[in-house]
């Protein structure tokens, strides 16, 4: 009763009646979001991209701060407020909707980011693009508060002069500057693998699928890097000349600089242009194995200044490209067996070869090693009359970089089958001979 007596109906009504409206509003818009979130799940099971889990991810969270907010604001524009908190109230509306505003966009954004680094940046080769998206992912949110405290301020008039006119005379044209940067930089690692890809397809001159995968590795590498490398330059020159620095100095001293350096780093210029030589005429691609400079491995990594080799001790060999004068890659189109094998003098020679021809043969049937082997390791002749035994030589095509593995094979199979027929595989022995055997005494 003493609440009834302090309060009359009408104000206990301008009281219930908006928070009744602000449950409504929340409730209502719950209800909705349930219903729609719903849908999503069962169509994002129907569905194997990941797309649709990225946007109900990303979204479950921000749906949620909406509809409570509405909730508030429908209450609060159904209440009778005080003349004097109307204008208050209104004020902090507009700088609530801009605070969501801008956190809505973070999630928007986010859900872009998210999408590129699982369906995109997971797939290239290039590090870059990783390494973009995770400053993104830090940056964005971070540049989106600090734009959201000044334009708080400005709301509220506490704005700072200085940083708004710098931010409307510059901001646009940095914000269109940075973006067609990042799509530029993160279009390069899209659009280059498959172009060079569809290029080295259509000159394909009777290479195998695994040596257009090779060269297209190789060029893309090269190509996309150089790209990259242009176009953060031309960002670092364009972001100085909006940030009000001369970059007519920066230049200059640039070419003198250039200058200074050709001179200086003549050795440097020799293993670009040799690099460039590799590179175009195809001498060697990443997943060869060559040997350059007097260094025998597994390319690991080409650019236009040097050439990345391990070898089989796993040490890793860093070659300019200007030291390389002649270039033996034992793996390009295919590769080949080409191995001796000795026997011993009184072994009969038709007998050992039909042998060899015959286990060659068996391991170039085995469906293990049979997708390996272009043509089956057969007798070539004999190769040599050694000290201790006969060399037979052997030879047959493979795949490339596949001949060590199956001459191993081959020597396991050989040697067993030589025991199995009485084959004696020499080893190195003297026979002492003393001349003519004393006569018998009578």
């Amino acid at each position: 009763m003493r609440f009834w007596e302090n309060y009359g109906n009408a104000d206990v009504l301008n009281i219930v009646i908006p928070i009744v409206i602000g449950v409504f509003i929340i409730l209502f818009t719950l209800l909705l979001r349930k219903i729609l979130f719903g849908r999503l799940h069962k169509w994002s099971k129907r569905t194997e991209s990941h797309w649709d889990d990225i946007i109900i991810a990303a979204t479950h969270r921000a749906s949620l701060v909406w509809c409570l907010w509405l909730g508030i604001y429908g209450g609060l524009k159904s209440a009778a407020l005080p003349s004097g908190w109307v204008e208050n109230a209104d004020k902090a509306v507009l700088i609530i909707f801009a605070v969501m505003g801008i956190y809505t966009v973070v999630s928007l954004i986010e859900i872009g980011l998210n999408w590129y680094s699982i369906e995109v940046a997971a797939k290239t080769k290039s590090s870059l693009d990783d390494i973009i998206m995770v400053a993104l992912k830090w940056g964005v949110p971070l540049i989106a508060i600090i734009l959201g405290i000044f334009l708080i301020l400005e709301m509220t008039g506490y704005g700072v002069a200085p940083v708004n006119n710098w931010l409307q005379m510059h901001g646009g044209r940095l914000a269109l500057l940075f973006i067609l940067t990042l799509v530029f930089l993160l279009g390069s690692t899209m659009v280059i693998p498959k172009t060079i890809k569809a290029a080295v397809c259509r000159s394909r001159a009777e290479q195998t699928e695994e040596e257009l995968n090779k060269r297209a590795e190789t060029l893309t590498s090269v190509l996309t890097a150089s790209v990259q490398v242009i176009v953060i330059l031309i960002f670092v020159f364009m972001l100085l000349s909006e940030i009000g620095i001369n970059i007519a100095p920066v230049l200059a001293g640039v070419g003198i600089a250039g200058i200074a350096i050709g001179f200086g780093a003549q050795s440097m210029v020799k293993d670009i242009i040799a690099g460039l030589f590799i590179i175009i005429e195809n001498q060697y691609r990443k997943g060869d194995v060559v040997k350059i400079a007097d260094v025998a491995g597994l390319v690991e990594d080409i650019n236009l200044r040097r050439t990345v080799l391990r070898d089989l001790d796993g040490i890793v060999h860093v070659v300019p490209n200007g030291e390389i004068r002649v270039a033996s890659d034992f793996t390009k189109g295919w590769s080949r067996v080409n191995m001796n094998i000795s026997v011993s003098y009184g072994t009969d020679l038709d007998h050992a070869i039909a042998v060899i021809n015959r286990v060659g043969e068996e391991l170039a049937n085995d469906p293990k090693w049979a997708p390996l082997i272009l043509k089956p390791p057969q007798v070539l002749r004999v190769d040599n009359l050694g000290d201790s035994g006969i060399d037979i030589k052997i030879l047959g095509d493979t795949k490339p970089i596949e001949q060590w593995g199956i001459m191993g094979e081959l020597r396991l199979r050989l040697k067993k089958e030589f025991d199995k027929e009485g084959i004696e595989i020499p080893w190195p022995h003297t026979k002492i001979y003393f001349g003519n055997s004393p006569s018998n005494p009578t």
